[in-house]
């Protein structure tokens, strides 16, 4: 049987539709503009979104290829942005790793043992949390300084005080996956301990495959948070092979020149690596947050 819907009801859904409808619209804009600006001639950051001379130089530049004008001229790559990328992804997928793998042994902690002080910790770290890092800019740059006169991968400079510097954000992650640990019946592990399974391979074989769901939302948000991080990396890092595309793209904006067309190409390079690594975690994605909401 057909089901007839009143005039208002029809009227809501229209505005609902045209409602998100400009929403995405707002949210994409931005983005058309940044990838017009790229194939767009000369550098120029204001124009018609779709650009009436389209060029390949930017992205071309962005490569590292050379490009040859029509009058025989050639216009070489000014910045290594394919080396930027290269160390961003690097320092990502590291720093993601590490994250993942310190913040799940945490809150396995956290969650299933029992500890004098377990309380206070979670809250300290929490509050910590709370503080900006660009606050501790200063104390950073200080602190691998010294580091770096004894061990000097981890000094400034380089790829390794980065990373330990954005372990810096694991408060919240144990948090989550805390949250989420305890939202698993502990006597799935308990009848694999009885039946002879020791802690370790009750939470290896157990409590880890029923999470890899939210363990999969946490990687990708510090793949995230990594790669796009701007304030510690534009301080650790100095030399421009050393740089990540976030803070190297900064490169492209000085007073004299503003190479808006270089930079757009730049921009739109980085976001890559975040949207290859969406599009093949999407399915734990979406399965990993709605179980957080859920169960908090």
């Amino acid at each position: 049987m057909a089901i007839v819907q009143a005039k208002s009801t029809k009227y809501r859904v229209w505005l609902s539709h045209i409602g998100l409808c400009g929403f995405v619209a707002l949210i994409i804009f931005p983005l058309l503009m940044v990838v017009s600006i790229s194939f767009r001639t000369g550098n120029f950051s204001t124009g018609d979104l779709f650009p009436s001379q389209f060029t390949l130089e930017h992205w071309s530049l962005a490569l590292g290829i050379p490009f040859s004008h029509a009058d025989g001229s050639i216009t070489q790559p000014p910045f290594p942005v394919l080396t930027w990328l290269w160390n961003s992804i690097k320092v990502a997928a590291i720093s993601a790793g590490l994250i993942l793998l310190l913040s799940t042994t945490a809150a396995y902690a956290f969650a299933r043992l029992r500890f004098k002080g377990k309380g206070f910790l979670l809250k300290s770290m929490l509050i910590f949390q709370m503080f900006p890092p660009v606050l501790s800019l200063v104390a950073i740059y200080a602190l691998f300084d010294q580091i770096g006169q004894h061990v000097s991968w981890l000094g400034i400079n380089t790829h390794g005080a980065l990373i330990t510097a954005s372990l810096g954000g694991l408060a919240l992650h144990i948090w989550t996956i805390k949250g989420y640990f305890e939202s698993i019946d502990a006597s799935l592990e308990e009848a694999a301990i009885v039946d002879g399974a020791s802690t370790w391979q009750a939470f290896r074989y157990i409590l880890l495959p029923l999470s890899v769901p939210i363990l999969v939302v946490v990687f990708i948000l510090a793949f995230i948070t990594s790669i796009t991080e701007y304030p510690m990396a534009s301080v650790l890092l100095l030399d421009v092979e050393q740089l990540t595309l976030a803070v190297g793209a900064q490169q492209y904006l000085y007073e004299q020149n503003y190479l808006w067309g270089d930079f757009a190409a730049a921009a739109v390079l980085s976001g890559l690596p975040i949207t290859l690594v969406f599009l093949y975690c999407q399915r734990w994605l979406v399965s990993g947050l709605t179980a957080g909401g859920v169960k908090g």
